[in-house]
């Protein structure tokens, strides 16, 4: 009897054996494919822009080149503080190391409304002061950055060349001489350093979040009254930080 039980038994295992075998083979469960940042991108941004402008002086300025040279004694200094919106674009290339270190350049364009005002008194026309403005156009930058990777996540810092394209008005009425309107425009070359991050949540889309701050130093701007035809110069300095948001459209390198 109990020959015949492990005989039985026998008879089933190896029927078991075999039914096994003829089953197809379930395939291992496929690895995740680690995301990599090597390739091109282009794409839009939009954001807002905060500027701090020291202009000297545009007192002397006004009272020097309109009543008489001489009038102005001292020295004034005005600062508009502009902001408004800024709009552009980038294009760029990255390569990621083994390390998952990421480095890349990057050109950028923005278009800015960015607008501040200030009034001044002019102590040589008692009572009358000047409108004292400046606008902020467009902000193009050429950068290299530096960055690392968190699979489909880039934390990066960014710094390299900038300029900035600006218009200055100094306007307004002197008594017993009449409307002025002094304007001036200057592209002045400096420099930006920033960081963020940008996160590609599908195979070809990335959005991202940067600060930028921007550097231009001084110079002296020729302002010329439209009206008059005189012409005169005030110095200014300046930087801007700049936050924006945006979105890349990538082509990667082959093989990627």
């Amino acid at each position: 009897m109990k020959k015949l039980i492990f005989a039985n038994l026998l008879a089933l295992t190896l029927a078991g054996q075999a039914i096994a075998a003829d089953l197809p083979t379930q395939a291992a469960p496929p690895i995740a494919q680690r995301f990599n940042w090597t390739g091109c991108y282009a794409g839009m941004h939009l954001g807002g822009g905060f500027a701090n402008k020291n202009i000297t002086d545009p007192v002397f300025l006004v009272q020097d080149t309109l009543i008489a040279p001489g009038t102005t004694t001292g020295v004034t200094t005005v600062s508009p503080q502009p902001s408004g919106v800024v709009l552009g674009a980038q294009i760029g290339c990255d390569y990621e190391f083994a390390s998952s270190v990421v480095i890349g350049v990057e050109g950028a364009v923005s278009g800015s409304t960015m607008r501040g005002t200030r009034v001044v008194g002019l102590p040589g026309s008692p009572g009358d002061s000047a409108l004292v403005q400046v606008n902020t156009d467009f902000l193009p930058s050429l950068t290299a950055r530096i960055g690392y990777a968190f699979d489909n996540v880039l934390l990066y810092a960014r710094g390299g060349a900038a300029l900035a394209g600006d218009q200055f008005e100094i306007s307004g009425t002197l008594t017993g001489i009449g409307p002025y309107d002094f304007r001036g425009l200057d592209n002045r070359f400096g420099w930006v350093v920033g960081g963020g991050v940008d996160w590609a949540f599908s195979r070809d889309w990335s959005a991202f979040v940067e600060y930028d701050y921007y550097q231009f130093g001084s110079t002296n701007v020729l302002m010329t009254d439209q009206i008059s035809g005189l012409s005169g110069l005030v110095n200014y300095s300046q930087h801007v930080q700049v936050v924006k948001g945006g979105v890349n459209f990538h082509v990667w390198w082959p093989g990627l």
